[in-house]
């Protein structure tokens, strides 16, 4: 059955918001383990081999790997469930809510992009980072926008909600066509049955969830086989799954595993991996570091290129017509908003992660500090925006 839910799209943003606060305590932590003496146990803990064998079949990962290839395959699982759910009968299955959050996202993609590549154009290695700017991490940027309580008309929510799944399903893209390592097609050929099989278990209207994540779990190590990231079969098996069943309309596959996952990888999942990933020893960074092309480039990209990106795309989209002004929100909320989308933190770490995992431990620079200076600077800057623009009583969610 339906996982019954209290309070529907008002529970989503809260719990969204209560994994901001995780997230932003569990990257303070790691770094304060980072810069103590505790640096050499965080080490350690990262490193920790974990080995799985079934016969030939091996799998050997340091724990950071793990956190990064597995656990985050269940965060794009999520994603992958509540697009599916959006996308047939939540906001993002009304034109009118699309168009707007949409060419935002464009861009909010495009335009970081760019900055980085000014600032990285002539470093074929720095420009394997050209992406870490182009995300936005839902948690904390609404965990910053909830903090204004029932000032921010749902309109705003709805925008920043939907321009995130958007981006998210950029970021997909990206992952899958620009951060794959050396492609095995036999191990392609076993995603691919599992695919077919997902299909084919769709059509026939079975709704066991069990075997759908037994099939994910196995496609997961095919996928971790081929070279392709092996969170991309967190997405394809959540849109494998069926919506409805066919025959007890009242049972929802989708919504109940939803439901039972965004507790755990909102308060769960991504704070272990900001814990993992945000352990920059500020000890050894010096000025060069600081302003080498590729912090300074995710700094511009992510502070300017986004606010830029999405709020000039927007205002031209309002201005020709082509969409409408979010109710209740003006121009000042708007582009508050459009600041607050360069808090890229989880996205942008998962994503510097895949482009410089494989150059070698000695590089002249960190993207981590550049992802926390233009987080940072973002959310209080859209903070600052916001608080200014809207109104000081409450407005409810009209």
């Amino acid at each position: 059955m339906i996982a019954k839910k209290t309070s529907g799209f008002q529970a989503f943003l809260q719990s969204e918001s209560v994994g901001g606060v995780l997230l932003m305590l569990a990257a303070v932590l790691a770094i304060i383990f980072a810069n103590t003496p505790l640096n050499l146990y965080y080490k350690e803990l990262l490193a920790i081999p974990i080995e799985m064998r079934l016969g030939s079949l091996e799998i050997a990962k340091p724990m950071l790997l793990w956190i990064n290839d597995g656990l985050m395959a269940l965060f794009f699982f999520l994603v992958g469930l509540e697009l599916k759910r959006d996308l047939v009968e939540g906001e993002l299955s009304h034109k009118s809510n699309i168009i707007l959050p949409a060419v935002g996202a464009v861009g909010g993609m495009v335009v970081p992009a760019l900055f980085y590549w000014y600032f990285n154009a002539d470093d074929p290695v720095a420009l394997k980072g050209w992406a870490i700017p182009a995300a936005t991490d839902i948690a904390f940027a609404l965990g910053v926008l909830l903090l204004l309580g029932n000032r921010v008309p749902k309109s705003l929510k709805v925008f920043l909600v939907s321009l995130a799944i958007f981006d998210d399903i950029g970021a997909i893209l990206i992952i899958a066509v620009f951060y794959t390592a050396n492609i095995s097609f036999t191990a392609l050929y076993f995603v691919a049955l599992c695919i077919a099989l997902l299909v084919y278990m769709n059509k026939r209207n079975v709704i066991d969830k069990r075997l759908y994540l037994v099939i994910g779990v196995v496609m997961w190590v095919a996928m971790l086989k081929s070279g392709v990231h092996a969170t991309l079969a967190g997405v394809i098996l959540a849109l494998l799954i069926p919506m409805y069943s066919r025959t007890q309309p009242d049972i929802s596959p989708v919504k109940s595993l939803e439901h039972s996952l965004h507790g755990v990888v909102s308060l769960i999942v991504l704070p272990i991996f900001a814990f993992a990933n945000s352990g920059l020893n500020l000890a050894g960074v010096t000025w060069d570091q600081v302003t080498h092309g590729v912090p300074i480039g995710i700094i511009t990209g992510l502070f300017l290129g986004k606010q830029f990106g999405i709020f000039g795309i927007c205002w031209l989209s309002i201005r020709c017509g082509i969409t409408k002004m979010p109710r209740g929100a003006d121009w000042l909320s708007l582009y508050g908003v459009s600041v607050l989308c360069g808090i890229g933190f989880t996205m942008s770490l998962f994503i510097g992660s895949l482009a410089f995992e494989e150059t070698g431990v000695n590089l002249p620079f960190d993207e981590r500090l550049g992802i926390i200076i233009g987080s940072l600077a973002s959310g209080i800057l859209g903070y600052i925006l916001l608080k200014i623009s809207l109104p000081k009583t409450s407005r409810g969610e009209s």
